[in-house]
């Protein structure tokens, strides 16, 4: 699979104890988008952040600390991202995502060398 040099970057801010349909949100948008053949998806945990409430997430603090921030980038043609959105908005019901244009340099397979 190739993806174009200029392709959006698809940024999804959620928490780590959002929800869909008893599975980790997190989960099911990453397990989504492999399915529908997205060039990939990295979840990334944040250590702070607060969101459209203020309420801030932290994990210095141990009642918080199970709902930490997560970002979620996928990077692929803006067809294909854009396809993607419908599934998405119906999954997410807080949160923020955004869109970007980006400029791929680079995407292959790691190579095994012995």
């Amino acid at each position: 699979m190739e993806i174009p040099h200029d392709s959006v970057l698809l940024r999804i801010f959620i928490g780590e104890s959002d929800k869909w349909h008893h599975q980790p949100l997190y989960e099911v948008i990453v397990l989504k988008a492999r399915e529908l053949h997205l060039a990939g998806a990295t979840v990334l945990r944040g250590a702070m952040g607060f969101g459209k409430s203020s309420r801030l997430h932290t994990s210095k603090i141990l009642r918080l600390s199970m709902d930490l921030p997560l970002v979620i980038e996928i990077v692929d043609s803006e067809e294909k991202i854009n396809a993607f959105l419908p599934v998405l908005d119906g999954m997410i019901s807080g949160g923020l995502v955004t869109l970007e244009k980006v400029r791929a340099i680079c995407y292959r397979g790691a190579t095994r060398t012995e």
